[in-house]
């Protein structure tokens, strides 16, 4: 088992490796005296940034899928970084079924006799996941998702480690602090935390099955409930090619552009309509059958947007097709982004500028693509960070756009998204949500003024019994606490003078008795620096009273 100290140290050999030692240098300043790479460079590569890939990746899957995430955040790191972050692939070497079976063994103790046949051999090899074929008992074709052995743990302590950075990053690198890195790591650990959950990954391709049953062509795996865990996924088996085969897709009598439409459409229908979209549609995640049949795979990373930000996103699409930078400012800041009102009138500009610059190339395809650069770029140059919400938008959008590219080389985004928005301003969506967020309003308000009386009269009830109680702040009541406190302290001040005084004169009234005589002399010296005090006091009190 990896600990998370000799991970750090498996971290600093593999960034010295790649010739970063510089990031460990700044990071953790006494690593730098004592580790040294043990490798030769690889002097193959000359690009800080692929190097940066390279290293990644032979940190492994959390790093891997940490990377993927980065390659979003194009309001965060330079393009070049961005452009290699995004070849990134959590690819690995299979591991012998006899590794697997032991998962398998303890997610389903009687796969046996549950299974009728498993394919050893697997279908697919992920850094969290291996996928295997097998048969039902009754012949009915099924895969198994099997998580592999020691994941979890070493996630773990990877998410420990990323922290451990992240509060570094914002300590030594104060530039970075503006996006949140310990934020950025946080979301990472919950969203990697969730696909570790077989059970949520098969509830969410329920619900996207349940979405999207109403729509031609376009499919979601069944799950097997019954043979699912949380490290096993019973589902079943569909056959396609991935959606990039274009000749095989042609072989089979079916027209790509139909299935670009198809795809574009479904994820309109999740984004827009539903609410809740596949977060991950790589090639290797959707599948084309025989029929044209568009099938849905992989559902670890779904996005959900509530009901106003969808309305605000659509606006924002306006804003894009429409070159309006001041609606797409507002949308923005309905998304969650603050803009400050300084720079309200000089971002609008450059927005403006950006827009034209994204389409004064060829106006097709990448028009949208274009658009989100530039967006991004902008918003960078001012220090403002975008959603995750925002950005995992805007990252299936534009890898829907390229499969549909791959598809379709014609494909164009405005010919394709301009009818469907043109039905969402008619309201035939967007009416109804208004119309129900508007009845939900009314139904609270009446309900809330129902409950008025009720209220009411239990709070006469607490007022009449003596149990209500009154919250009371502000900066006056300080202010009197703090007189309250000066006058006790003069109050104190004035009974020790006049005790002293008291004590003294009883002291030199008896002075023709046989005391000592430091007695008589503390006696004396009490004495006058009581009456020095009590001068002093008065002269202070008309002082400031007269102020």
């Amino acid at each position: 088992m990896v600990t998370k100290y000799r991970r750090y140290w498996q971290i600093a050999d593999v960034l010295f490796k790649y010739e970063l030692g510089s990031i460990v240098q700044r990071l953790f300043p006494r690593t730098y005296r004592f580790r040294r790479c043990k490798e030769c460079p690889v002097e193959t590569v000359s690009s800080t940034y692929e190097r940066t890939r390279l290293a990644i990746e032979e940190l492994g899957p959390t790093a891997v899928k940490f990377g993927q995430i980065l390659s979003t955040r194009q309001d965060m790191l330079p393009p070049g970084l961005i452009t290699e972050l995004k070849k990134l692939q959590d690819k690995v070497a299979p591991l012998p079924f006899s590794e697997m079976k032991k998962v398998l063994d303890a997610a389903c103790p009687d796969h046996e006799t549950c299974f009728a046949s498993i394919d050893e051999t697997p279908v697919a090899s992920a850094s969290i996941s291996q996928v295997h074929r097998a048969t039902l008992p009754d012949g009915t074709q099924v895969v198994l998702k099997i998580q592999r052995p020691g994941i979890k743990e070493i996630i773990e302590t990877d998410i420990v480690i990323l922290r451990s950075f992240a509060e570094r990053v914002e300590r030594y690198y104060p530039q970075y602090r503006v996006y949140n890195p310990r934020g950025i790591v946080a979301d990472f650990a919950d969203q990697i935390t969730k696909e570790l959950d077989f059970v949520r990954d098969g509830r969410n391709a329920e619900r996207l099955r349940s979405n999207m049953q109403d729509r031609e062509k376009v499919q979601v795996p069944k799950i097997y409930w019954e043979h699912t865990s949380r490290t096993l996924l019973v589902m079943e088996y569909i056959d396609g090619v991935r959606i990039d085969h274009v000749d095989e897709i042609r072989s089979f009598g079916v027209d790509p552009k139909e299935v670009a439409d198809r795809g574009f459409y479904a994820y309109m229908q999740q984004i827009f309509e539903d609410g809740f979209y596949h977060g991950d549609p790589h090639p290797g995640n959707l599948l084309v059958s025989r029929d044209g049949t568009l099938t849905f795979l992989d559902f670890g990373i779904v996005g959900v947007i509530y009901p106003e930000r969808r309305n605000a996103f659509v606006e924002l699409m306006y804003a894009m097709m429409d070159r309006d930078p001041a609606m797409m400012l507002d949308a923005l800041e309905r998304l969650g982004i603050t803009i400050a009102e300084k720079d309200r009138d000089q971002l609008r500009e450059e927005i403006y500028a950006a827009m034209l610059d994204a389409e004064s190339g060829t106006i097709g395809e990448y028009s949208f693509k274009g658009m989100s650069d530039a967006l991004t770029d902008t918003l960078r140059k001012y220090h403002i960070a975008m959603p995750q919400n925002l950005i995992l938008l805007f990252k299936v959008i534009i890898m829907v756009l390229d499969v549909g590219v791959t598809l379709d080389p014609k494909f164009n985004f405005m010919e394709k998204a301009g009818p469907f928005f043109s039905k969402l301003s008619r309201g035939d969506l967007l009416l109804n949500q208004i119309f129900t967020r508007a009845g939900r309003s009314i139904f609270e308000a009446v309900d809330a003024l129902l409950d008025t009386p009720h209220n009411l009269n239990r709070m006469l009830r607490q007022f009449s019994a003596g149990t209500i109680k009154i919250d009371i702040e502000g900066t006056d009541l300080l202010l009197i606490q703090q007189s309250l406190d000066q006058t006790s302290d003069k109050i104190l001040i004035g009974l020790i003078v006049a005790g002293v005084v008291v004590g003294s004169s009883l002291v030199l009234t008896v002075a023709d008795v046989n005391i000592p005589p430091f007695v008589f002399y503390l006696a004396i010296f009490a004495y006058v620096a009581a009456i020095v005090i009590g001068l002093y006091a008065m002269w202070h009190a008309v002082r400031t009273g007269s102020k």
